[in-house]
């Protein structure tokens, strides 16, 4: 690995229930068509609709890759626009996944807060990608619904600290097609690293006087 590049992860889930074709995972793949710039060293994964499953991938890609971001994706029935998550729920899981299984305690890391809040402004990159006129709505939401989705997000954000971020896209055609996804994923991302970028600076600056 090239150690001048920063590592972003991002993710998408597998099929599951009337989502034959699951659109967080097509919206990845165009975004790795598209790549994240020539500084950045983009990994992406489809996600298994499985808590046992994620309970072990999500710690093992902190691990391998060290990442300044990861950005878990994935398809809303109900959303008509590209949808930023806030934050990640730890209780509440009831719905079974495509195993059959959810969890007994059904929540993600006993004894962990209710509810983390990624340290990135997702009103501000709702703003500023909005204003960059792509073509796609964005919108921002604190409910990532108590399903894989949340218990993913939730995970991560335990994990990092916060330094995660969570994307809801509509089913494809419903109304954007797989590449408009794609071009939303990079701009949106593109943004949250500038975020991170700036906020990184201005520690610096104090630490510096």
């Amino acid at each position: 690995m090239d150690n001048s590049k920063r590592n972003v992860v991002v993710t998408g889930f597998e099929p599951f229930g009337a989502h034959t074709i699951n659109a967080s995972w097509v919206a990845v793949q165009e975004l790795k068509k598209l790549g994240l710039g020539k500084d950045v060293d983009l990994h992406v994964y489809e996600v298994p609709v499985e808590y046992q499953a994620v309970q072990s991938l999500v710690p093992s890609l902190w691990k391998q890759y060290h990442p300044q971001l990861v950005v878990h994706v994935g398809v809303s029935g109900m959303a008509t626009t590209v949808t930023l998550e806030k934050c990640g729920r730890n209780l509440g899981y009831k719905g079974l996944d495509n195993s059959r299984f959810c969890p007994h305690s059904q929540c993600c890391i006993e004894g962990g807060p209710d509810c983390i809040d990624s340290v990135i402004d997702m009103e501000s990159v709702c703003k500023r990608v909005t204003a960059s006129g792509l073509g796609v709505a964005v919108s921002v939401s604190k409910d990532a619904g108590r399903y894989l989705c949340d218990f993913t997000y939730y995970t991560s954000l335990y994990l990092s600290h916060g330094r995660s971020a969570f994307v809801h896209v509509p089913p494809i055609a419903k109304p954007y097609s797989g590449e408009d996804l794609g071009r939303a994923l990079q701009a949106i991302i593109q943004e949250m690293l500038n975020m991170l970028d700036r906020a990184e600076e201005k520690i610096h600056c104090q630490h510096v006087h």
